[in-house]
């Protein structure tokens, strides 16, 4: 991303602020290594349009932080961190599951990390809540200098609020991923970088309605923390298009053939065209089922599947939203780096990533 790009996603900030938050990033992310030389003032200036007073306020930032150091007739230079080039950091990750989902993001951290000369903790919580404790004392125990977390998570706002609450109690800097405290935006102080699930459902909705579906469905897992953003994505944008909302619920682990077989049949006795379906396992089978009751995928049935993991392997290729999950994963070990080595100095970031529309055949925009 450019830095003017980033810029005008940071427009609630002040300039200088994001300017220099922007640029925060990129030294930490190595970017720019420790000891080379950042653009002249009058270059950042003429690069992103800002004046001459902005750009040296945000570089005046950048130095109170240790990040960089101004060398008289020389230039602005990377400064070295000892925290980093001298001690080799561990960072503890826990994740309920590091095979699909989540494998992704890992290999988005464990890159990021080893690129800083840190290394990596990993614990698998296989969705037990109750393994959460021993796992976070498990990685102190191990000398963990930062945390990266993905709590186990229900659809129960007040219980999901404690839980939050004993992984946030941790002695050392953490960072959330794909997680945040439900509730009101202003009351949440995490740090944490997550998919905008609720933007990529609407995207998906708006995709199939601009193909001239109007009775567009929503099949999705009951239970699953994203199905959250999901639904409430789905709605949103049904009612921003006058569609009236049709949401199917599906136990996902004990829903087979026999229950997509009466999907199916419930699906065409409403009317319904195309349907945004979490995730891409139950996506999959809807057309496999489809095509033996005769139902032609996307002619009878557009689809768009939600998570883009085994999508491209569907008999007919499904079109799928696919979160940022690898640069999900590389932010978050930015992000705990930056927190270990500039502690109270570093603003708290909290990054949302809207996920990507992958067009194949299942919804039938590539015959148009």
């Amino acid at each position: 991303m450019r830095i003017d790009d980033a810029l005008r996603e940071s427009a609630s900030a002040l300039k200088f602020e994001a300017l220099a938050d922007e640029l925060r990033r990129r030294v930490v992310a190595g970017t720019w290594p420790v000891g080379s030389k950042l653009p002249t003032e009058r270059e950042l200036m003429r690069s992103t349009g800002l004046s001459l007073t902005t750009v040296r306020r945000a570089y005046d930032t950048l130095v109170e932080d240790q990040l960089i150091v101004r060398r008289r007739g020389a230039g602005t230079f990377v400064a070295a961190r000892p925290e980093v080039e001298q001690t080799a950091l561990r960072i503890g990750v826990m994740l309920p599951e590091a095979h699909s989902y989540f494998g992704r993001a890992v290999r988005g951290i464990e890159e990021t990390l080893t690129e800083n000369g840190a290394s990596l903790a990993l614990v698998i919580t296989e969705y037990r809540a109750h393994r959460e404790d021993d796992a976070l004392a498990s990685l102190l125990r191990d000398g963990v200098d930062g945390l990266i977390a993905v709590p186990v998570l229900t659809q129960d706002a007040g219980r999901d609020a404690l839980r939050l609450e004993r992984v946030l109690e941790q002695p050392v800097p953490l960072v959330l991923m794909e997680r945040r405290l439900p509730g009101p935006v202003a009351l949440d102080d995490t740090e944490h970088v997550v998919s905008d699930h609720a933007g990529g459902a609407a995207d998906a909705v708006r995709h199939l309605a601009d193909l001239g579906h109007r009775r567009i469905a929503l099949v999705h897992r009951q239970r699953a923390y994203t199905s959250l953003g999901v639904l409430d994505g789905y709605r949103a944008a049904c009612g921003h298009l006058d569609i009236e909302p049709d949401v199917i619920g599906v136990d996902a682990p004990t829903w087979g053939a026999g229950a997509a077989d009466l999907l199916l049949v419930d699906l065409r006795d409403r009317g319904v065209t195309a349907a945004l379906v979490l995730g891409d396992p139950e996506a999959t089978l809807i057309e496999a089922r489809a095509a033996l009751a005769g139902i032609r995928i996307p002619d009878d049935l557009a689809l768009v599947s939600y998570d883009d993991e085994v999508a491209d392997l569907a008999p007919v290729p499904l079109t799928a939203m696919a979160p940022a999950k690898f640069r999900m994963g590389r932010l978050a070990a930015e992000l705990i780096l930056g927190r270990i080595t500039q502690r109270s100095a570093r603003p708290i970031h909290q990054m949302r990533l809207r996920p990507r529309l992958v067009v194949r055949e299942s919804c039938g925009a590539r015959r148009r």
